[in-house]
């Protein structure tokens, strides 16, 4: 919102769209204009607010770029795009699949619910889980004033001066998860845990098994959670996934809908369903659909399918039209390798190093007790920093070896975290990637030694390193990335995840939520939403014509280096968005794009790393010793080493090794 429309409207928060105004389960009755005006009045002024002010610009100026697009398509082009949609449209038609019985739970404001069973006398008297900086959740007493998980606790109390606050205990509600997963097991042996509060259930088999409808099984499901728990829930009862999340919020809380496995019943449901209820498409989205192409409806989204497909990506735009048509998951997904593992915390700004140091034990013990429950070590640490302005930083660290003590995970984060200060933040967060897993899944050996171990970048040669050298690399080898996260949908809003790519949430880690994504992705993640477990929506509005592509070389600007082995194209889409991975850094973001284009250089090496350790292990043990008695018979021979030629692609192996007398 600019300035000149705050001076011109009298009415100045009607224009002011946060994630808190957005009606969720018992706030149906709330007074929105009241709500809206409270939290404008009680954020002006704030970092907060400048930050929310500089992506809505930002996504004004996304919506004006794709009114410029929209203007420029001619009738030919409508016309053709036309063709496409139709045989989209019929391709996706042919898949649905009404055979299966899918069934959505969402626990009722479930920590609210559970520090009630544990407080009775919290019960009637509106109450919030968290704090003054930030609620995690609120009872439905509070939200009869409008009051939501992520909204700041000192707006909450404006809205509700008799708010409680009861402080979070994630203890407590995982014991509770784990009461009702042991219910969901009874009847889906391989149930989907989409959060500690949410699961999806197929009870296709028990319908048929014990001859009973879809909505006899939800009723005693729900009837056992609560004489599991003492706790209430709610379920959606439909054909799949996508659609079962949708009816699980018709009736909340305490309650449940069907939607019969018929096509026409389907459509008509589908029809006037309004575009924010699907998992996926968030504030920015909803805006861009809304303010561009005038779709409001999931209806809309097949009658402007033209449109779409011409203006969208493929994935987005088959996303969108699948929603027109009530399509998603029917299969149980095929089980993933993990990909990563995280733990963040939100708090007051704040500038205590000594403070810092504690969340970073806390979260380094919760990450490594996670791992160790996995069964999983990493290589790959990354810390995640919210400042008191909102920007978001992240700084990674790639290890010799693989590690899971929360020992050795706080030594690294220390380290990270120390090279920043001073600071103030609001938020920490730990991430661990780049698992022990070999692509066929099975665990590899921690211990295992790489040829990294044996050898040490310098001055244009590779030197020999002691066994016991540091598990830490060098400045050249440590991959540090770093950006400021200008992403529009940015906002922390914890129950609206889905199945799909879902709200961003700066709240809790994926001991809150974890998320389900089957569906192709509406837009690319920014990476620091890895942290999330309400993944963030994301945004994939490009159009990718050659007049608005600009090319970053990755070049080792470090060393100097030209060769190809370290170049790979960079496309910023629509001169702001990364091809590679989707982050979106304007043009003015110059240091913040070069730190990115460094952090992909990273990347690079170190899957081809993986690569190349990969195909000398399969080697034939015969290869292999003919490779070492022609690298030694060499050294012999010459005074200098006579290196492989290269064929332009990648580094020969012995230009890394200089004449030694170890043998290896």
């Amino acid at each position: 919102m600019a300035k000149s429309e705050e001076t011109s409207s009298p009415r100045p928060w009607e224009s002011y769209h946060t994630v808190y105004t957005n009606a969720k389960a018992g706030m149906d009755g709330v007074d929105k204009e009241k709500v809206q005006r409270v939290v404008y009045e009680m954020s002006k002024g704030s970092k907060y607010f400048e930050n929310e002010e500089r992506k809505e610009a930002y996504m004004k100026q996304k919506i004006e770029n794709m009114r410029a697009q929209l203007a420029k398509l001619k009738a030919t082009d409508l016309s053709h795009y036309q063709r496409v949609a139709d045989k989209k449209i019929a391709e996706l038609e042919a898949t649905r699949d009404l055979s299966r019985t899918w069934l959505h739970v969402d626990m009722d404001a479930f920590y609210a619910a559970v520090e009630t069973l544990s407080n009775p006398s919290l019960k009637g008297r509106p109450m919030a889980v968290g704090g003054m900086s930030m609620i995690s959740t609120a009872n439905y007493e509070a939200r009869k004033f409008g009051i939501r998980a992520a909204m700041p606790g000192f707006i909450a109390c404006k809205l509700c001066p008799e708010l409680i606050f009861v402080p979070t205990d994630f203890k407590k509600y995982t014991y509770y998860s784990d009461l009702t997963r042991k219910v969901f097991q009874e009847y889906d042996h391989n149930f989907m845990a989409a959060s500690l509060d949410e699961a999806y259930l197929d009870i296709t088999n028990v319908c048929k098994e014990r001859d009973i409808t879809g909505g006899e099984v939800t009723e005693e499901l729900r009837q056992n959670v609560y004489k599991a728990t003492g706790l209430t829930c709610s379920a959606g009862v439909a054909p799949n996934r996508l659609l079962a999340k949708v009816c699980s919020d018709i009736n909340k809380p305490n309650g449940q809908f069907l939607l019969p496995n018929d096509r026409a019943a389907i459509m008509t449901f589908i029809s006037s369903l309004p575009i924010r209820k699907i998992g996926g498409i968030g504030k920015v989205t909803e805006h861009i659909l809304r303010d561009v192409f005038e779709i409001k409806t999931c209806e809309d989204l097949l009658q402007k399918s033209s449109f779409l497909c011409a203006l969208f990506s493929p994935s987005s735009a088959d996303f969108f039209m699948s929603v027109g048509l009530g399509l998603g998951g029917t299969d149980a997904p095929q089980v993933r390798s993990r990909k990563s593992m995280s733990s963040e915390r939100t708090f007051s700004a704040t500038k205590d190093e000594t403070f810092f140091h504690q969340k970073l034990v806390e979260l380094a013990e919760m990450l490594s007790a996670d791992m160790e429950k996995a069964g999983l070590h990493g290589r790959t640490l990354t810390l995640k920093l919210k400042t008191a302005s909102f920007e978001v930083k992240t700084r990674a660290l790639t290890l010799q070896s693989y590690i899971q003590s929360s020992k050795d995970i706080l030594k690294h984060a220390s380290k990270l975290l120390k090279s920043e200060l001073p600071v103030s933040l609001r938020l920490i967060g730990l991430r661990m990637s780049h698992f022990n897993e070999d692509k066929d899944g099975t665990l590899s050996d921690p211990t295992q030694r790489t040829l990294l171990n044996y050898i040490k970048p310098g001055d244009g040669n590779m030197k020999l390193v002691d066994e016991e050298h540091s598990d830490v690399k060098d400045d050249s080898e440590s991959h540090y990335n770093s950006y400021i996260d200008p992403s529009l949908d940015h906002l922390p809003e914890l129950s609206n995840n889905s199945e799909h790519l879902v709200e961003h949430s700066g709240l809790d880690d994926h001991e809150c939520k974890y998320q389900i994504n089957e569906n192709t992705q509406v837009e690319n993640s920014v990476k620091s939403s890895e942290f999330d477990a309400h993944v963030t929506e994301t945004h994939s509005l490009e159009r990718r014509s050659q007049d608005q592509l600009t090319m970053i070389d990755f070049s080792d600007n470090e060393t100097g280096s030209s060769s190809s082995y370290h170049k790979e194209a960079l496309i910023w889409l629509e001169d702001y968005k990364c091809s590679l991975c989707g982050v979106e850094l304007p043009p003015s973001f110059l240091e913040e794009r070069q730190e990115h284009s460094d952090f992909h250089l990273a990347e690079k090496l170190q899957v081809e790393e993986e690569e190349s350790r990969h195909i000398y292990k399969n080697l034939p043990l015969k290869n292999r010793m003919r490779q070492k008695e022609a690298a030694v018979g060499q050294s012999k021979g010459k005074k200098k080493p006579k290196h492989s030629p290269s064929n332009g692609k990648h580094i020969p192996i012995d230009a890394f090794f200089t004449k030694t007398n170890h043998n290896l």
